[in-house]
C-alpha cells in the first residue's frame, strides 16, 4: 500500500498537544480511516450498532514537547483532514455506516466545544497530493504548511503568526465598532481569553439572526446595474468548457446566456454559506462553476466594480467596497502570506492571479511539514 511521509511540529509552548489524522481510504473502496495513536496504523471502523459510539482505539497522536517533531505515514486518503488539539484530546463518536462524528465549533453539546483545536485538509491520491489551511468554519491556532517534493523542491503556505487569533479578534471587533453588523459576536472567549473566531456562517448557525440583512441592499444594487435596459451586461468566466458567458436582470431574476441557468436573489445567508438557496449545488457544470464566481464575487464585493468576474479583478479589489465579508478580508491581512481559504470558493481567481485558497500541491510529493503554533 502506498504511504507518504507527513512531519508534524509542535511550535507551540504546550508539552501537551496531539494531532488526528481522519479521512477516507482510496485503496480501501473509500473506507473510513483513522490514524492510531503511533502515526502509522490505520484504523479501519466498522459500523456501529447505536449512534455516537466511542472509537475503539485512541488515535491521540503524541506531538511531544516545544520544539519536537513527530512523524507519521499516511494511506492514500481523500477529503482527509490533519487535527490538532492543545491542552487536551478531541473527542471523536462513531454513527452506524459508519459515519464520523466530528468536533463542532456551532454544537455548544459538543465535549470539543470549549477546548482549542484546529485542523487543516487534504488530499492524497495516485495523482497528486493537494493541502490547504482552511478557515472557512473558524480560526484558532496558527498552522503551516511545507511540501517538498522528489526533486527537492518546496512550497510554502505561511499561515497566521503566531499571535495570528488575537489578531483577528481585535480586527473584527473594530470593524464592529465601525458598522455595528456584529463582527464581535464572531469572537469565541474562553475564561476571558480567545479561544476561536468564527465565520460568518458559522456564527449564523449558532445565532440564525446575526447578519440577517447585511447583503440585501448590495444584491439590489447589482440586479440594478445588470437589469435589461442598462448599458451594463455581467460576464463570467467559468475557466471551463463554457469559457465566458453573459447575464442580464429581467424582473428579479438574473439570467444567463446558457439556456436554463438563472438566478434568484440570493439572501446573506445563501452569500456566507456559498451553498443555499440560488447558491446551492446542482450537479451542472456550467451552473456550478457560475455559482462559485458569483458566490466569490459577493464575498469580495467586486461585483458593482466591473462586468468582468473573476477576470476583471485583482486581489487588491477585493474587500474595499461596502459591504463586504470582513471576516475573510481580516483573515487575509492577518495571514504572513495573505493565503488561507476564508469562505468555500476562496480558491476562484483570475487567470494567472494570485492564490487566495493557502494551498499547496505537487504530483510527486516526498514529505509533508506541517508546523502547529506559527512559523
Amino acid at each position: 500500500m502506498a504511504t507518504l511521509n507527513f512531519a508534524l511540529k509542535n511550535n507551540t509552548t504546550s508539552s501537551n498537544a496531539y494531532a488526528y489524522v481522519t479521512g477516507l481510504a482510496l485503496d480501501r473502496g473509500n473506507a473510513l480511516c483513522i490514524l492510531r495513536s503511533d502515526g502509522k496504523t490505520p484504523y479501519y471502523p466498522s459500523s456501529p450498532s447505536a449512534t455516537l459510539t466511542k472509537l475503539s482505539w485512541d488515535c491521540a497522536i503524541p506531538l511531544g514537547a516545544p520544539g519536537s517533531t513527530t512523524a507519521v505515514t499516511i494511506p492514500h486518503l481523500a477529503g482527509a483532514r490533519l487535527w490538532f488539539v492543545r491542552d487536551n484530546k478531541l473527542t471523536f463518536y462513531l454513527n452506524p455506516g459508519p459515519a464520523l462524528v466530528e468536533p463542532s465549533v456551532s454544537n455548544p453539546s459538543d465535549p470539543n466545544f470549549n477546548i482549542n483545536w484546529a485542523f487543516c485538509e487534504f488530499t492524497w491520491n495516485s495523482a497528486q497530493l493537494y493541502a490547504n489551511l482552511s478557515y472557512v468554519d473558524f480560526v484558532s491556532m496558527p498552522i503551516a504548511m511545507t511540501l517538498t517534493n522528489s526533486s527537492g523542491a518546496t512550497q510554502t503556505v505561511k499561515g497566521l503568526p503566531s499571535n495570528g487569533l488575537d489578531l483577528i479578534c481585535n480586527a473584527l471587533k473594530t470593524q464592529n465598532n465601525q458598522d455595528h453588523a456584529g463582527w464581535d459576536q464572531l469572537v469565541v472567549q474562553q475564561n476571558g481569553v480567545n479561544l476561536r473566531a468564527l465565520s460568518p456562517n458559522m456564527g449564523r448557525t449558532l445565532n440564525n439572526s446575526l447578519f440577517n440583512g447585511y447583503f440585501e441592499n448590495y444584491v439590489n444594487q447589482v440586479w440594478a446595474r445588470y437589469a435589461n435596459g442598462t448599458a451594463n451586461t455581467l460576464t463570467v468566466n467559468t475557466q471551463a468548457g463554457a469559457g465566458d458567458v453573459t447575464a442580464k436582470v429581467a424582473g428579479d431574476v438574473m439570467c444567463f446566456s446558457v439556456s436554463g441557468i438563472s438566478y434568484t436573489k440570493p439572501s446573506t445567508g445563501d452569500i456566507f454559506s456559498n451553498s443555499t438557496g440560488p447558491f446551492a449545488n446542482s450537479n451542472n457544470i456550467t451552473r456550478d462553476a457560475i455559482t462559485a464566481r458569483l458566490a466569490a464575487a459577493f464575498n469580495r464585493s467586486t461585483l458593482l466594480l466591473n462586468g468582468s468576474q473573476p477576470n476583471g479583478q485583482t486581489v487588491s479589489s477585493y474587500y474595499q467596497n461596502s459591504p463586504t465579508n470582513h471576516f475573510s478580508r481580516i483573515c487575509h491581512a492577518v495571514s504572513l502570506d495573505t493565503r488561507g481559504y476564508a469562505f468555500p470558493y476562496d480558491d476562484v481567481a483570475p487567470d494567472g492571479g494570485l492564490d487566495q485558497s493557502g494551498s499547496v500541491y505537487d504530483g510527486n510529493p516526498k514529505l509533508l511539514t506541517v508546523t502547529l503554533g506559527g512559523l
